[in-house]
């Protein structure tokens, strides 16, 4: 599975700090729960990945 391939696949996604001072990306699909934590660095860097796709996604919107 790339990142163009789509699925039909409903997922919950929640992201908030821990009480170890991280930050936590959790999803649950299908009765199966996977937690991701970064520290808040990490969590800085996913944050302008996620703004930098948006960007180009938006370009290429206006094709």
């Amino acid at each position: 599975m790339g990142i163009n391939s789509e699925r039909d696949i409903e997922a919950n996604m929640q992201i908030g700090p821990t009480d170890l001072g991280m930050v936590r990306i959790f999803i649950e699909a299908d009765g199966t729960e996977i937690p991701m934590d970064f520290d808040p660095e990490e969590a800085d860097e996913i944050a302008e990945e996620i703004r930098a796709a948006a960007v180009a996604a938006r370009a290429v919107r206006k094709r």
